[in-house]
């Protein structure tokens, strides 16, 4: 699930010119499987409500409660599976990381990883309900992500003393951006060589994956989760230092997004709701 003040990949915030971010919030849940569904409700500036530990857009919110973090879902998903999403997220961070990593020379773009080593519990309806290895981070922004980036792809990998996560970028001017950290249990972070990049097979929309690996390895596909003309996220299994993990990757092409026909057809998956009000 993903919380969005400016939701980046919007159609209704991309047509208004960008102008507002709060007038186009959204907690986007998807979940996979036969019971699968995908909600992305483009919602107002009436329906965000925000304070030190809690983030309300609608009828979903996120906020702390003391050391872990709960997620209260309340949304309806979209076309074609159509029913209510509701329940309860949870996460349990291990250790708290602090770092901002900058995406973008410039610093027009930021990362910052709160909690790549936690567990999480999930029981959501329709038909989720299961605990595992958990992740919470953000990205921020003052530019269009296609303003900006080509093409990028990251990845996290739990492993048996952490986990490791890559994120590299092409930039529009074509120069490349890496980062590679492992994290320990212990909220040490370490900045790290990454393996060589290692190309596997494109998503059903064609869209180009790689990632990281030890030279001679060919990562591998565990799980199709999200697929679109522009985006692919999955499960993928790769080597690190002679280690098999198998973690989350998504891989992302700008420039296909900034396409203006695949604006109309993200809009049948991304409603707008412009009223809400908040019960006193």
């Amino acid at each position: 699930m993903i919380g969005f003040i400016g939701s980046v990949f919007s159609p209704w915030y991309r047509w208004s010119g960008r102008r507002d971010p709060q007038n186009h919030c959204c907690i986007n849940v998807a979940t996979y499987g036969p019971q699968g569904r995908f909600t992305m409700t483009d919602r107002g500036r009436p329906a965000l409500r925000q304070s030190e530990d809690v983030f309300e857009v609608g009828p979903s919110s996120i906020r702390w409660d003391g050391d872990r973090l709960v997620i209260e879902v309340n949304e309806v998903s979209s076309p074609p599976l159509i029913s209510r999403v509701r329940g309860t997220i949870t996460l349990h961070p291990e250790a708290l990381f602090g770092q901002t990593h900058a995406l973008t020379p410039d610093g027009r773009h930021h990362w910052q990883p709160f909690a790549p080593i936690a567990r999480i519990e999930v029981d959501l309806s329709p038909g989720h309900k299961w605990q595992g290895h958990g992740y919470f981070d953000a990205n921020f922004g003052t530019a269009a992500l296609e303003a900006d980036f080509d093409y990028w792809t990251w990845g996290r990998f739990p492993r048996a003393n952490g986990a490791t996560c890559f994120y590299d970028a092409i930039l529009r001017d074509g120069s490349q951006q890496e980062t590679a950290l492992h994290f320990h249990p212990d909220g040490r972070m370490d900045h790290i060589t990454p393996p060589p990049r290692a190309k596997m097979a494109r998503s059903r929309w064609a869209v180009r994956r790689e990632t990281r690996a030890d030279a001679g390895v060919t990562p591998q596909q565990r799980l199709a989760m999200l697929d679109a003309p522009f985006y692919t996220r999955a499960t993928v299994q790769t080597q690190i230092e002679g280690e098999n993990c198998i973690g989350v990757h998504e891989a992302l092409d700008l420039r296909r997004f900034a396409s203006p026909l695949l604006k109309p057809m993200l809009a049948m998956r991304v409603p707008r709701r412009r009223g809400w009000t908040f019960a006193q």
